[in-house]
């Protein structure tokens, strides 16, 4: 390489061709300097190669003698120790803890070689001195805990906190099953990551239980034959706290129980104040001196009325006619709408209705306009009914039945309470639903609702919804708020709309199946479900639409009850019981004023909650109920799939059944084990 380098430079020196040999010599340095540079910067990148080594060395050893003595003052000799047997004994070597690092909570040991490289080669460029060649190393401090988090939790001091006999058992390999007290287990076994009996005893009479420990304050009881206990024993006391307790958002969702939406009854539309009232009786012989005589054709049996202001005291139509209000009326009706026709047929049109309305059998079409029916014993729909878009108001009780049908289109509905029985159907449009005292639905019938808030008063009986064995009632998404109870039966459907809170002012008792949309339900009361045998998906004839294939993109298919992203806050229990198959699944997220991270059934009551009869349940989530014993009995069977489910309880009580789960984020950050350091390189 010299011998080709002392070549060159010889042809170009005696080159005389365009001023080469001038050339020659400026470039020289140039030439000379960028090699000179790459063999510097090549000693750096050798350099930096044996300081991160010293560094890594370092690191982990100044990391290990913090963990024997958790004292800064033992890092920074440590690091220089290993610094100068790793061959870096004139570089500066410093040693720190740093915190959150390499996540939020964790802690780290860092070193940082530093060493100068003096400049040679390079000089000819004009570098000189030195340059810094660092390298840093980062040793974790990461906590290998004693004990994993519980998802099953017992609060109770007692000596029955968590108990187990018959057949019942628990598989939760990733977790802990803890109580504050004791354990008594008679059944046929645990699976945990841990058992723990804080500061009681464990008593397995039989059974087996498989885990990394068993922790207990007391004793632990087994029959000498019984050799199926723990793989380690723990006598010592374990602090166990509620993750729950006293959390904010949880306290401020509590506060909203018994809060809903006050609605005022809806009023009777003004009629009299139209002029001097006429009766219309339209028949085939109307009288010559009638204001509708003009109206009628004999021969086609049609009346067809122009558009117009009609101030009508009533409106009797007698069968067999044909009945056309023409677009652009207002029409005023005080003594009440009676149709025995054929058709009956009101334009885009305002009307205003006193006194009753009955559609008979041949029902009627509405066009667009106000629809306001006043007060009356009668307000019957019967046959096929149509209204277009605009505002309705019935101030009392709508009656569909014997298999009648109502459609409206776009609008606020407010009636005073709605009936549907018979085989009947009510469809609505987008817009704001209410009744104030209350909807039934009958077996076979069906309503659905369209996208809006619904707000529904009680009935005599304090009930805001009731629906029979196979009726369906669906809502779309809006606020909701029922100042009553809700109570379906068997067979029968219901389908809650998203929003970010359903207020329920009483009890919800779901014998039939239900689909509810994401968001918090706030519920006054006790939520029984005694489902079974009906199950998702369905498909309505009334909307076109398939409900229950998914939720929130996750498949709810088979299950008959379900919910995705909910968190439901009560005041009282959560009855399980029949043939019910449950999946509910909370939020990974909180939203303000609505949903809560982890969280997916709250209460503070201290009845007995009893899931039994057989009620198989996917519940991703935490079930909360700190006061209260629940108890598991009849076959019941809760898990969460695989995912996350978590049950806090002052008692847990299982009698058959089984369970399985891994702890939700919330309780292993509150409640998991701390204990020692394991000490691995991160950086």
């Amino acid at each position: 390489m010299v011998r080709l380098c002392a070549g060159w430079l010889k042809r170009l020196r005696t080159d005389r061709r365009g001023g080469i040999g001038l050339i020659v010599g400026l470039s020289l340095p140039v030439v000379f300097g960028s090699i000179g540079l790459a063999f510097d910067v090549n000693r750096g990148i050798e350099e930096r190669i044996v300081n991160q080594r010293a560094a890594d060395m370092a690191a982990l050893a100044a990391a290990m003698a913090y963990k024997a003595d958790p004292d800064v003052a033992v890092l920074q000799p440590t690091a220089d120790d290993l610094g100068r047997v790793n061959g870096v004994g004139t570089a500066t070597v410093t040693a720190q803890v740093i915190d959150d690092y390499p996540s939020s909570g964790d802690s780290a040991v860092k070193v940082t070689v530093t060493s100068r490289v003096p400049f040679t080669l390079a000089r000819v460029l004009g570098f000189t001195g030195t340059y810094a060649v660092t390298s840093s190393a980062y040793a974790s401090l990461a906590r290998e805990n004693d004990w994993a988090a519980p998802c099953f939790l017992a609060l109770s001091s007692d000596d029955d906190a968590l108990t187990m006999n018959g057949g019942a058992s628990i598989n939760a390999p990733n977790c802990s099953v803890a109580a504050v007290g004791s354990i008594d287990m008679e059944s046929t076994g645990i699976v945990a990551s841990d058992v723990i009996a804080g500061g009681g005893d464990i008593t397995q009479t039989w059974g087996y239980i498989t885990a990394n420990s068993a922790r207990y304050a007391g004793s632990y009881n087994y029959p000498s034959y019984n050799g199926n206990i723990a793989s380690k024993l723990v006598n010592s006391s374990t602090t166990l706290v509620d993750p729950w307790a006293d959390d904010a958002t949880l306290n401020a969702a509590r506060a909203l129980l018994g809060s809903y939406d006050a609605i005022p009854s809806p009023s009777s539309p003004t009629t009299s104040t139209c002029g001097t009232p006429v009766d219309w009786k339209l028949t085939y012989s109307p009288s010559a001196s009638s204001p509708y005589y003009s109206y009628f054709n004999a021969s086609t049996a049609t009346y067809t009325v122009p558009a117009g202001t009609y101030c009508i005291g009533s409106l009797s139509i007698s069968g067999g006619l044909t009945v056309k209000f023409a677009s652009g009326s207002n029409i005023y009706i005080n003594s009440g709408l009676s149709n025995s026709g054929n058709t009956l047929t009101f334009g885009d049109d305002n009307l205003y209705v006193n006194g009753g309305f009955s559609t008979g059998s041949s029902g009627v079409t509405i066009g667009k306009g106000v629809l306001w029916i006043g007060a009356s014993n009668t307000i019957k729909f019967a046959g096929t009914n149509t209204k277009g878009a605009g505002d309705v108001v019935v101030n009392g009780d709508l009656s569909l039945s014997g298999g009648s049908t109502l459609t409206m289109g776009v609008g606020k509905h407010t009636f005073a309470s709605v009936a549907i029985s018979g085989g009947s159907t009510m469809l609505l449009g987008e817009g704001t639903f209410v009744a104030t005292k209350g909807v039934s639905v009958g077996g076979g019938s069906a309503m659905a609702l369209g996208t809006g808030d619904v707000y529904i008063g009680p009935d005599n009986a304090d009930d805001a919804i009731t629906l029979s064995g196979s009726a369906v009632m669906i809502m779309g998404d809006g606020k909701f708020s029922a100042n009553g109870d809700i109570t379906t039966a068997g067979g029968s459907r219901i389908v809650f709309g998203a929003t970010a809170n359903h207020y329920i002012n009483g009890d919800m008792k779901i014998a039939g199946s239900a689909l509810f949309g994401k968001g918090r339900y706030t519920i006054d009361g006790s939520f029984v479900n005694g489902t079974g045998g009906t199950t998702w998906p369905y498909t309505s004839s009334l909307t076109g639409q398939t409900y229950g294939n998914t939720l929130e993109g996750v498949s709810v298919s088979g299950y008959d009850m379900a919910g995705v992203d909910v968190t439901f806050v009560l005041n009282d229990t959560f009855s399980l019981s029949g043939g019910a198959k449950t999946k509910l699944v909370a939020s990974t997220s909180t939203l303000s004023g609505s949903y809560l991270a982890d969280l997916l059934i709250d209460s503070t009551t201290g009845d007995n909650v009893d899931w039994t009869g057989g009620s198989a349940n996917d519940f991703q989530g935490a079930v909360h109920f700190p006061n209260a014993q629940i108890k598991m009995a009849g076959g019941n069977s809760t898990s969460g799939s695989g995912a996350c489910f978590t049950l806090i309880a002052n008692y847990i009580k299982m009698t058959g059944g089984a369970a399985a789960g891994t702890a939700c984020q919330t309780v292993i950050d509150a409640n998991s084990g701390s204990g020692n350091s394991a000490i691995k390189l991160v950086k």
